[in-house]
């Protein structure tokens, strides 16, 4: 299968209808559309880090959530994060494609993966305007907002959580966004969550919501969209045959 191939056949799973109307995602660079792909390096984010990995490492294709270009781009020189990540993957040949929004809203993307790591079943979708069906919601079997989590620490193997609300009021449905949720914290409260897990909200929109009787879970940008980076893995090599590797991109620690 070709890189053109497999983006038109990611494409079919994760269809550009779920993108955001303000969103870049797609074929971001590629020396050659219609080089056969053989190797998948599955990272977050098209760090340089991960495209040096790739090219060190015989790999073709680099396939990520986060798009390398997102921004709009000025120049392409070294002297540039983004012009380093361009020159480096297009000189060794690599080929990236990136899935941002469309990734998160579709079957067994970022947020139905986070709902199900977090050991739930999605029981359905919300969002806002321009992404209706961006989030799932899973209606569980009663739970304090304290045991939640505890629950979602352990899970995504977070070395903290931070939670904001009455933690010992009793919840029965969850909301789940990965990534920076906190734009989608009203759309929460309309599909009736009692908590929202995410990995952002910020420090007011967490406290509003806190009054409207929202419980809200922040387990960090990273640890709540990484757990797709198996299910993107898999998926593509299912579709091309070639093996894929998970480059782990985080940068940041908690000290």
């Amino acid at each position: 299968m070709t890189v053109r191939e497999l983006h038109n056949a990611l494409s079919e799973l994760y269809p550009k209808t779920l993108s955001c109307s303000w969103d870049n995602d797609g074929i971001m660079v590629s020396p050659d559309p219609e080089a056969r792909v053989r190797r998948i390096l599955v990272s977050l984010d098209a760090v340089t880090d991960a495209v040096r990995y790739a090219a060190a490492n015989g790999f073709d294709l680099l396939l990520t959530h986060h798009p390398m270009l997102f921004r709009g781009v000025k120049s392409v020189t070294p002297d540039s994060v983004g012009g380093r990540r361009i020159l480096t993957a297009a000189a060794a040949g690599i080929s990236v494609i990136s899935l941002h929004t469309r990734l998160d809203a579709g079957r067994e993307g970022v947020n139905e993966t986070l709902c199900r790591t977090c050991g739930f079943e999605p029981s359905g979708t919300f969002g806002d305007e321009d992404a209706p069906e961006i989030c799932r919601y899973a209606d569980v079997k009663p739970m304090t907002g304290d045991y939640l989590a505890g629950l979602v620490k352990e899970k995504l193997g977070c070395p903290a959580v931070r939670a904001t609300g009455q933690g010992g009021a009793f919840i029965r449905r969850i909301g789940f966004c990965g990534g920076d949720g906190k734009d989608l914290i009203p759309a929460a409260l309309a599909a009736g969550c009692q908590a929202f897990v995410t990995g952002d909200a910020g420090y007011n929109m967490a406290e509003d919501a806190a009054e409207d009787g929202l419980f809200t879970v922040e387990a960090g940008h990273y640890h709540t969209e990484a757990p797709v980076c198996r299910v993107l893995a898999d998926t593509a090599s299912a579709l091309t045959g070639a093996y894929a590797e998970i480059f782990n991109s985080c940068a940041y620690r908690i000290i």
